[in-house]
């Protein structure tokens, strides 16, 4: 066990690198997921390569989900040390430099459940190891392909369409426990600042202002557009509109979507921001549900034309996070990328 960590931390700094290098390089993304995905199919067996890859329409491209069950596609633990370093340079191609940060701490919490739940009865199977890669279609830079890295509190998503990143939803990223209770990593909060400035943002509302934001005293018991719906499913956005914040209120409220946005490596994050100014800042709304204290259930959402972001902390006492990102045109939306490009670079 101390040697697969010790390689994870070595892959962790080595593609933390490597993301850091792409932030300087526009437009690199979805050929650097490309050749990801290429080193990493190289390195398989035949029968790995038929557990890992489906066609592109394939129905389980849409079967996401966050919970601990079994997957189709090919678990890391039964990757050699080799594979196991590619499979986490596809992974953090994907991903900007705190998220991946972010993905690997959350996978290493599985260890922690297991120790808090050791004698328990009717349990869920917790195992660092069982997180799978899936692929749709066969990575090439004028193909369309997909990709998915999914298991106990991860589902990161995303569609390549003639070497541009075109769709990253659903982007689920969780936290169990989200606080570390005991143990030698007490203290440990995965998604501290998800939901610190949630609640810095409410607490800047004026008591009016507040009033229009809380949309429930009791917050939901999950996010609502889980799997099996769509983000336009919830329904006309609640709370209140960013046109009615004061200017410190906006910047908090912009600071909390970069949170979110700044998941995806900067060239995926800046037509994501160009698309949701020219929808409009003052169409965003925040709503809030639930208690204000740390450690009382609650729960936020932020919605705006073009996307729907949740945030949930109700279970175990309030200290098990889900959040997500969605897009409201679906979940293999329209090439971000492309769109940005033909836009801003061809003086339409």
């Amino acid at each position: 066990m101390e040697g697969r960590v010790k390689r994870v931390l070595l892959a962790a700094i080595l593609a933390s690198f490597a993301v850091g290098v792409c932030a300087y390089e526009r437009w690199r993304t979805g050929a650097l997921m490309t050749e990801a995905a290429s080193n990493f199919l190289a390195s398989l067996t035949p029968e790995q390569k038929a557990k890992l890859s489906f066609p592109f329409d394939d129905a389980e491209r849409k079967n996401w989900h966050f919970i601990p069950r079994a997957r189709k596609g090919l678990p890391f633990k039964e990757l050699t040390p080799e594979q196991d370093r590619l499979a986490h340079a596809f992974l953090a191609s994907g991903l900007g430099r705190r998220a991946y940060q972010q993905a690997n701490t959350i996978m290493s919490l599985d260890r922690i459940l297991l120790d808090m739940e050791r004698g328990m009865a009717n349990m869920p199977v917790r195992d660092v190891e069982l997180y799978y890669l899936t692929l749709f279609g066969d990575p090439s830079p004028m193909g369309r392909w997909g990709w998915r890295v999914e298991g106990h509190h991860i589902s990161l998503n995303f569609v390549i369409d003639k070497g541009s990143v075109s769709a990253t939803t659903p982007a689920f990223l969780g936290a169990n426990p989200a606080e570390v209770p005991a143990g030698p990593r007490k203290g440990l909060r995965t998604l501290a600042e998800e939901e610190d400035r949630g609640r810095e943002l409410l607490l800047a509302l004026d008591e009016k202002q507040r009033a229009r934001a809380l949309i429930l005293d009791k917050a939901p018991s999950d996010i609502l557009a889980v799997p099996g719906k769509r983000a336009a499913d919830i329904g006309n956005p609640a709370g209140i509109p960013y046109s009615a914040m004061n200017p410190r209120q906006r910047e908090m409220l912009t600071q909390l979507l970069e949170l979110y946005i700044s998941r995806m490596p900067e060239d995926v994050a800046e037509p994501r921001w160009t698309e949701l100014r020219k929808a409009g800042l003052e169409k965003i709304y925040f709503a809030w549900a639930g208690g204000i204290r740390p450690r009382e259930p609650h729960y936020y959402r932020v919605q705006g034309p073009t996307f729907l972001l949740e945030y949930d902390d109700t279970q175990n006492n309030a200290n098990h996070i889900h959040s997500v990102w969605r897009d409201m045109r679906g979940d293999s939306g329209p090439d971000l990328l492309a769109e940005h490009y033909r836009r801003f670079h061809h003086g339409e």
